[in-house]
Formats: C-alpha cells, sequence, structure tokens
C-alpha cells in the first residue's frame, strides 16, 4: 500500500483528502497539522467568526469522525522539521520518523509581523492568519477601543469593517499611495475608501507607521508624518509570506514559493506542492495565488496526478473579500492591464481590466450577475467590446453566446 503524507492542514490538505477519498484510493494516508486542530476555513476569521456570526465548529471542514471513517491519520500539534529526500522520510519536532512514497507540501503561508525594534512583540499587537489569532484579538474588539491597523490590502480593510461594526474607533494606515494600490485600479480603491470612511474609519494613505510605544502592552503609534496616536490595539496586515522553510532545507527549488510543474509536482519526483506555498507555470512566467480557489483546485489536481490520472493545471484566479454589506469578487488577474471600464447599472457596480482589446479581469462590487459572467470571459478567453460590456443595455449573459 502506497504511503501519502501530507504537510499542513489548511483549505489545500483537506480539498486533496477529500479528493483521494472521493475516487476511492487504497493509499494510506498521513496528515501533519502543526496546529491542534483538524483543518478549517480561514477566511471567516476575519470576517463572520470575528463578528460572533460564525461558531467555532462551523468552520471544521469536516468532523473527526469522518477522518476515522476513511482510515485518515492524523497528526494534530505535530511540526515537520526535516525532509530526507533520498530516504524518502519526513522527521517531525518529536523526533518519530514518518515514511512515505509521495509527499504533499499544503503548508500554506505565514503572516509578515511588524519588527521587534519598532515594537511590534508588544502585547495587544496581533496579526490574522489562523484561529490562535482570531481569538486572541477578539476581547480587544470592544465599543469605544482604539485600534491602529497597519496595512490597506484586504486583510487590513476586512479587520477595519469588523472593528468599525463593533463600535472600535479605528485608524487605517497605508504606505503606498492608496489602499489596495498592489491589487487592485485606483477606481476600486476609491471605492472602498468612501465606504471605510462613510463607516468612520480614519484612512491616512501615504503614511507608514514608525513606531509602536508602551511598556508591556501597546498604548500608542508614532506615524511617519510625525503623528502620534494613543490606541488599545494594532492589526498587522501586512500581507503574508509563503511557508517555504522546510522545502528549503530539503533543496527543493524555490521561486515565488515551492516551484511546481503543471501536475504540481516539485523538483523533487516524489514530493508535490498545493496552495499558499506553492507556484505554478502561468502564462510566460510563474504565479502563486493566495486564494481558496486557487487551494482547492491545485490540490485535486496533484489528487488526480497522484492517482495515476495526468491532469495539468491552468490557474483560474478568483478572490473575494467581504466588508460591510458589500461583497467584492474577483476574477482573473489584472497584471498588465492598460485601461480600466467601468459597468454601473443601478448601483451594480463593476470594473473590468483590459490589456488593448483583451479582458483580463474583473472586480465586482455586490454585483453577482457580472462577476459570474466576466469569470467564464475570462476562462474561455472572450473578450466583448469594453463598449458593450459598459452599456446599461447589454445583457451580460448573452455575451456568453457570443
Amino acid at each position: 500500500m502506497r504511503r501519502i503524507v501530507i504537510i499542513g492542514g489548511g483549505q489545500a490538505a483537506s480539498a486533496l483528502i477529500a479528493k483521494l477519498v472521493a475516487e476511492k484510493s487504497d493509499d494510506r494516508i498521513t496528515l501533519v497539522c502543526a496546529e491542534p486542530r483538524l483543518p478549517y476555513q480561514r477566511p471567516p476569521l476575519s470576517k463572520a467568526y470575528l463578528l460572533g456570526e460564525m461558531a467555532e465548529d462551523r468552520l471544521y471542514f469536516r468532523p473527526a469522525a469522518w477522518y476515522d471513517e476513511h482510515g485518515i491519520d492524523v497528526r494534530l500539534n505535530s511540526r515537520a522539521d526535516s525532509i530526507d529526500k533520498a530516504a524518502k522520510t519526513v522527521t517531525l519536532d518529536g523526533g518519530e520518523v514518518l515514511a512515505y512514497d509521495d509527499l504533499v507540501l499544503t503548508t500554506g503561508a505565514h503572516p509578515r509581523t511588524l519588527p521587534a525594534a519598532i515594537g511590534g512583540t508588544l502585547g495587544n499587537v496581533f496579526a490574522v492568519r489562523d484561529l490562535d489569532d482570531a481569538d486572541a484579538m477578539e476581547p480587544a474588539f470592544v465599543a469605544g477601543a482604539r485600534a491602529l491597523i497597519v496595512g490597506g490590502g484586504y486583510i487590513g480593510l476586512e479587520a477595519a469593517a469588523v472593528a468599525a461594526k463593533r463600535g472600535v474607533s479605528v485608524t487605517l494606515v497605508e504606505a503606498a499611495d492608496r489602499i489596495l494600490q498592489r491589487v487592485a485600479a485606483p477606481e476600486t480603491s476609491d471605492f472602498f475608501r468612501e465606504l471605510h470612511r462613510a463607516h468612520g474609519v480614519d484612512i491616512r494613505e501615504g503614511v507608514g507607521l514608525s513606531a509602536l510605544t508602551g511598556d508591556d502592552v501597546v498604548t500608542g503609534a508614532t506615524l511617519s508624518d510625525g503623528t502620534t496616536l494613543d490606541i488599545d490595539f494594532a492589526i498587522a496586515g501586512v500581507g503574508i509570506a509563503p511557508a517555504t522553510i522546510l522545502a528549503e532545507g530539503a533543496g527543493l527549488v524555490i521561486d515565488n514559493g515551492i516551484a511546481t510543474d503543471v501536475h504540481g509536482r516539485t523538483s523533487d519526483p516524489h514530493i508535490w506542492a498545493a496552495g499558499d506555498c506553492a507556484s505554478a507555470p502561468y502564462r510566460d512566467g510563474r504565479v502563486r495565488i493566495e486564494s481558496v480557489g486557487n487551494a482547492i483546485d491545485q490540490a485535486e489536481i496533484v489528487a488526480h496526478n497522484l492517482l495515476g490520472r495526468p491532469v495539468t493545471y491552468t490557474p483560474k484566479p478568483w478572490f473575494w473579500s467581504d466588508q460591510y454589506d458589500v461583497k467584492l469578487q474577483i476574477a482573473g488577474l489584472n497584471t498588465g492591464y492598460t485601461d480600466l471600464h467601468v459597468r454601473d447599472v443601478d448601483g451594480a457596480r463593476s470594473h473590468w481590466y483590459y490589456r488593448g482589446d483583451t479582458l483580463l479581469a474583473i472586480d465586482s462590487l455586490s454585483d453577482t450577475r457580472a462577476y459570474m459572467v466576466g469569470k467564464r470571459l475570462i476562462e474561455a478567453g472572450k473578450s466583448p467590446a469594453p463598449a458593450v460590456v459598459t452599456a446599461a443595455e447589454t445583457d451580460l449573459k448573452a455575451l456568453l453566446r457570443a
């Protein structure tokens, strides 16, 4: 019986195991999770869970009984220390050695944290990545508290929305010229800036953090423009980095994450990777996509290939972010866009990214119809004329039949 060891307990690991089980794999599967919990959803942590709208038990993909029923050997609270490619073994932090025939790395990513030199290790300075992070910060979200959020990407803005809804006074600083600068057009940034300011969030762009102050617990902040703030807690929303230390130690090729081929295989023929930790071929380069959809798609491709069905992976990027009552849905990658076209019909708004005549991506702002049509157009390689897309009289669904 073949031995498959999976390291990492997030979305990709869950999807991989589910696909192997669904396809009636008779392999012996071992799941190694660093956390003391079974695989669970992470996106709701900075949204519904932190708002108290989702209980912890609803976060888990499957109950413990499911893993038992399907013979999955789950090692919770276990961290993989090293990989011996020649011996095809993994050594855990407790000293146990696991032998494998195929190894899958679904190690995810780590949140970037604020340096200790500027107060990043003070109490009540939080990151947002796992359940422990969410549980640690939840007590600070009380009406009247003062929060500083560092970073105007999706995580920072989602945390700002939750805090504002719970009555916290929020200041958000973004060192770049505008929020969402790395991932979205100015028009999308403008929309969310206005949305947050309408909910009382003080957004300061082109302003960074110089230092957090306090003895043991953060009590203040000094910004790059010299402004000082009195605060009760701070959240670092400054991005994530792929968890590649284990792969690096094993000598695997690293290129914007663990480099994989179109089948999900790394530079070692018996080691595979999927999810936030892995990069894949895309167009003329490589891409690493931090999203639920990508984690599921990559993991399922790896499962098929493990089962001896050579299937190739073509990234189909899609993302979402919930802020207040607005659902931002994104399909495609806007890298290299030259033009942005806005469709706004009766308050249903979407932003369409083009490179010349080619549709690259769409940002949908609570316009699910536009998102679904845009996603399918992009995946089919269809590019309707921008004037047609933005015209109020256009039936978007009809574009799929063109």
